[in-house]
């Protein structure tokens, strides 16, 4: 059985998802952030880095327990372990490996920071550097319209990039972004939210604060 540690968070949802989609039995254990849960030291020993989401596996390889505790490596891991959503060898795997880790490293990072700002400013705070991540952001989804042009989705077939970037451009109108700019990037968008498990892995766990 996979314990999923999680919150309904951009990088959570991720996981939620990717679980829903390969259909592997598991169950979630919401984690309480907003109580700092994520720092107590039972999660810590799961999780060295802090953070959501995380996922154990009582079923490893050779049978062993396992922990993964990055949204990336965690999407990795559940489409090889089910076997869906990331080719076994080839240009198709490379291409799929390629978004993913822009995913990880770009979308993520720069729609976090976005974020950050737009929170800070809206709640009167010091939010100096958002123009900076805005400007990076609308050329992080530049290179999303170019990367799909001609394209249903990033690697060609639906796979773990779509999954690990398709949460924090849902965001895209808390990130202030116009999405008719980058029409390749607004249709994949409804492509990949009219999924089924995609809309339920959205509100694993539920949350209703509007995240």
């Amino acid at each position: 059985m996979i314990t999923l540690y999680s919150k309904a968070t951009s990088n959570g949802r991720k996981a939620s998802i990717m679980l829903e989609e390969t259909g592997l039995e598991y169950t979630v254990r919401p984690m309480a952030l907003e109580k700092k849960e994520q720092k107590e030291d039972w999660y810590l020993a799961i999780n060295p880095n802090g953070r959501v989401p995380c996922i154990v596996d009582d079923d490893g390889a050779g049978g062993d327990e396992v922990s993964v505790f990055e949204s990336g490596a965690i999407l990795q891991y559940l489409a090889e372990k089910s076997g869906k959503f990331l080719p076994k060898e080839g240009a198709a795997r490379i291409e799929t490996l390629n978004w993913l880790y822009f995913a990880a490293g770009h979308i993520t990072h720069t729609g976090l920071c976005v974020h950050w700002q737009v929170r800070n400013r809206d709640a009167g705070e010091e939010h100096a550097h958002l123009d900076m991540w805005q400007e990076e952001n609308n050329r992080v989804y530049g290179v999303l319209n170019r990367g799909l042009e001609g394209r249903g989705y990033l690697a060609g077939d639906i796979s773990i990039a779509d999954f690990a970037a398709y949460p924090w451009i849902y965001r895209y109108d808390m990130q202030e972004i116009e999405l008719d700019r980058y029409p390749n990037v607004r249709d994949w968008l409804a492509r990949v939210g009219e999924r089924p498990a995609v809309q339920r892995g959205l509100q694993i766990p539920p949350r209703d604060d509007g995240f």
